[in-house]
């Protein structure tokens, strides 16, 4: 298989990678999805989503107020997307994407739509609802043109991540620009493969987009509403049972009484029932990161062998440091997948006076990151990590390493990762005196810590997420 991981011998599966491991010649049928970009609060998602809402509001705007050209011009910028290599392309990769007719195709749905008059339209996943001809693939391509920009970043901090080089001077494509309310290009540094431009895009904002669709709209809340009616009204199409004397309407029987349930039938309800609309949204807001759908071929017992040996494997000392380091990016981004994204390698503070060595964006909503900060009247908008592959136990130094790191804007709980911690005692008090002093809340993650989470297979996350939360009991218990 070409795939990324692959191609650049990193030595990883997906479940090591906070990227799609996508095949380059050929297209995986998962799709960008703008819910769960909504829903999840990273500075990367957070910048995707006010680029879908402008991006989207501004169309809109211009078609309400009759600035046909101008909305017509927008649309046309709306190409094909090859770069990401996600979609319902079969064999060889070539994109099914909204060509130069598609595109005029939305703009004529969209300015002869009553969804635009009545309002009905308040998101841009709101266009696959009620737009013919607007499917997740298209609605895909069309997200991802618009984030383009962040997808592009995105994927030059991935590399750097990886170590895979990047090719200078090569065309972005076309980006949506939320200052100018243009489409705009330029030269960047990008990933090429094969001569061909790649688009990384994290896992945690894709999907199958099998819930927010038009036939689990109609099937799960129209047909349940119109069931209702008719019972209420007594129409002909209620039955009795038998045994209860229940009245009921089937679903077939509504089907066959009612016009065709297409995309604008399932318009014309929602403008006269706009609460079943916002019940299904609301609904769908609970929509979760992709899990094990993706990564059904791991067997999660071979790859976590795999990552105790190679970290056993791995001597302490300066000379090993980088592939310790390397080695840790992958088992922390298996061990808190899906609570933690989009990790950077020595990212810049203070003006580039000081290098954190991998930081992740906190996105979790259950367990233990979505609620330490509440406990422990700390922030945790990321997770900042420091990698020592030392001999000795980590000093103050270290500590006040790490502490100095932390900011609330950053986050103020951090893990440094060692070897091994010989007086642990000693370590643990020094972490509850920076707690105590309301530096920041520093846990002590060691071989055996990681060892111990990777031994549980499948139950890895919930195991590291048991020894965070130990270790924060104890440090916490000692002020």
């Amino acid at each position: 298989m070409a795939t990324i991981s692959n191609i650049y011998n990193l030595n990883k599966t997906q479940l090591e990678l906070d990227f799609v491991n996508i095949d380059t010649e050929k297209d995986i049928p998962l799709f960008v999805d703008s819910t769960l970009i909504a829903k999840c609060n990273s500075d990367f998602t957070v910048a995707c989503n006010d680029l879908l809402q402008d991006f989207f509001s501004y169309l809109i705007g211009l078609l309400k107020n009759n600035m046909d050209d101008k909305a017509r011009m927008i649309c046309t910028r709306i190409g094909e997307v090859n770069e990401t290599h996600l979609g319902l392309s079969k064999n060889k990769s070539r994109g099914k994407g909204i060509g130069q007719s598609g595109t005029l195709d939305i703009f004529t749905q969209l300015k002869n739509s009553k969804a635009i008059e009545y309002g009905v339209l308040e998101n841009i996943e709101d266009l696959r609802i009620f737009i013919e001809n607007i499917d997740r693939d298209k609605l895909s391509d069309l997200i991802t043109n618009i984030i383009r920009i962040k997808l592009l970043d995105y994927t030059i901090e991935q590399c750097e991540l990886n170590n895979i080089p990047l090719t200078k001077n090569v065309p972005s494509g076309y980006y949506w620009n939320m200052e100018t309310h243009k489409w705009e290009n330029k030269y960047i540094d990008r990933l090429v493969v094969n001569n061909s431009p790649v688009l990384l895009v994290p896992k945690s904002i894709i999907s199958f987009c099998e819930t927010y669709t038009p036939s689990k709209y109609r099937q799960h809340f129209i047909l349940n509403f119109l069931q209702k009616e008719n019972i209420e009204n007594e129409t002909s199409l209620v039955k009795i049972r038998k045994t209860t004397k229940e009245r009921y309407v089937t679903k077939k029987s509504i089907i066959e009484k009612e016009p065709v349930m297409d995309k604008k039938y399932i318009l014309d309800f929602t403008i006269k029932h706009p609460e079943i609309f916002c019940n299904f949204k609301s609904k769908n807001k609970n929509t979760n990161c992709m899990n094990g759908e993706l990564l059904t071929e791991v067997n999660y017992e071979d790859v976590c062998n795999y990552m105790i040996e190679k970290l056993k494997s791995i001597p302490v000392g300066t000379d090993s440091a980088s592939d310790y380091h390397n080695l840790m990016i992958g088992i922390y981004e298996f061990l808190t997948y899906p609570d933690l994204s989009n990790p950077r390698k020595e990212e810049k503070i203070h003006d580039g006076r000081k290098r954190i060595d991998i930081i992740f964006s906190n996105i979790a909503e259950t367990g233990y990151f979505a609620v330490i900060s509440d406990k422990i009247k700390m922030t945790s908008p990321q997770i900042i990590i420091e990698c020592k592959n030392y001999k000795n136990d980590p000093q103050n130094p270290e500590l006040d390493q790490l502490l100095g790191r932390f900011s609330t804007r950053r986050g103020q709980i951090g893990l440094l990762s060692c070897r091994t911690i010989n007086k642990y005692d000693k370590f643990i008090n020094s972490c509850s005196d920076a707690y105590l002093d309301e530096h920041g809340l520093i846990l002590p993650i060691t071989d055996g810590d990681i060892i111990r989470a990777l031994k549980c297979y499948e139950h890895a996350h919930k195991e590291f997420l048991n020894v965070l939360q130990e270790k924060t009991n104890l440090i916490i218990s000692k002020v």
